[in-house]
């Protein structure tokens, strides 16, 4: 049973309510389709759970969701707060785009709020920094440069690892990210994805593509998006009418070219369409994890036990990281926030048993 989220390579907690799967602290579930997610509490990604852990922790799930007493509900989705603390989403009948709207909403809601509250953190040791070298007697010059190293520093730590099939580890930063092209394929994949290390670029298809471009877009997207951008991405992904053709169309033609012409780049997509891309990949992998490529699933959740933890925060000063859970959003920030705002917005309403 694993126990670390496969994006955000942070615990997922454990719980004492479900007997038979006592990991995370949100569960969401399925029973008619018999899934079941640990929703990571820190990044919001939502974590498949491998098929032979799911069928009683679904049955357990839906007892519980049936007995809370709080619990806020439509049609489609339901939310429901144990008293010991876990957190229950029951997916029913959804119309897709809804659902992902509803699912990823959320999560990049809130990587935008921890982009601002970081990047303000990192303004505010920065500034420490060069109020205490004017305290330490420190030239102007010395001072001046404070703001550059910085700057150096946070582009060339590593963003990314990768773990190629012939071995290694690839250590992304973030100029290495403005490198990532994706292009058409003839596989049944449907695109071929460019990373580049230092001045080494590699074309990687098939499986290994899917699985780089799944690790490097949620990096990429790291600053969220709005609800009205979630909304549009969305939108891109049913226009076409699969997420499997989202990402081979948005491999063709000559779009998001750099300054020489050359398309493909990611860094030039608008966020709506690298939002889209990010939903679309992990939707499919799923989608393959669930038609019984599980091995793509044990292999995504044993390289999130495998890769050292990759911290995405500045200088921040030791205990800004509880700082900002203590201070975190409350209801309306939260996951169960936005389905609750989303619920009264379509008609929802609140039921106590």
């Amino acid at each position: 049973m694993y126990t670390t989220c496969m994006f955000c390579h942070k615990p997922l907690g454990t719980n004492e309510v479900v007997e038979s799967f006592p990991v995370g602290r949100r569960l969401a579930f399925d029973a008619a389709r018999g899934r079941l997610w640990v929703v990571c509490t820190r990044c919001e990604r939502w974590n498949l759970t491998p098929l032979e852990e799911r069928w009683e922790a679904v049955e357990d799930c839906e007892r519980l969701f049936r007995d809370t007493r709080i619990r806020v509900s439509t049609d489609n989705i339901g939310l429901a707060r144990h008293p010991e603390g876990l957190t229950l989403v029951r997916i029913g009948q959804p119309r897709r785009p809804e659902f992902a709207a509803w699912r990823y909403g959320d999560q990049f809601g809130r990587r935008r709020r921890r982009a601002v509250l970081y990047g303000a953190a990192g303004i505010a040791v920065v500034g420490g920094i060069v109020v205490g070298g004017v305290a330490a007697g420190l030239s102007a010059g010395v001072i001046s440069q404070v703001p550059n190293w910085f700057n150096i520093w946070n582009s060339r730590r590593t963003l990314v690892k990768l773990h190629p099939a012939a071995g290694g580890v690839l250590k992304l930063n973030q100029q290495d990210l403005l490198g990532t092209r994706v292009r058409p394929s003839d596989d049944e994949q449907g695109f071929r994805l460019q990373v580049r290390r230092k001045k080494t670029k590699t074309w990687y298809e098939g499986v290994e593509a899917r699985r780089f471009a799944g690790a490097i877009l949620p990096r990429m997207n790291r600053t969220g998006g709005s609800r009205d951008a979630v909304q549009d991405a969305v939108h891109l992904i049913e226009t076409t009418g699969h997420p499997e053709l989202f990402l081979a169309r948005i491999a063709e033609g000559q779009r998001f070219q750099d300054k020489k012409g050359v398309p493909g780049y990611v860094n030039k997509m608008p966020r709506r369409h690298k939002l889209a891309l990010e939903m679309a990949l992990h939707e499919e992998q799923e989608r393959r994890a669930l038609e019984g490529e599980l091995w793509l699933l044990e292999r995504a959740w044993e390289e999130a036990e495998e890769i050292a933890d990759i911290s995405d925060k500045l200088f921040l000063p030791e205990g800004a990281e509880e700082f900002l859970q203590e201070n975190r959003p409350g209801p309306s920030g939260s996951a169960g926030g936005v389905g609750e705002r989303r619920e009264d917005d379509r008609g929802g309403h609140e039921s106590r048993s």
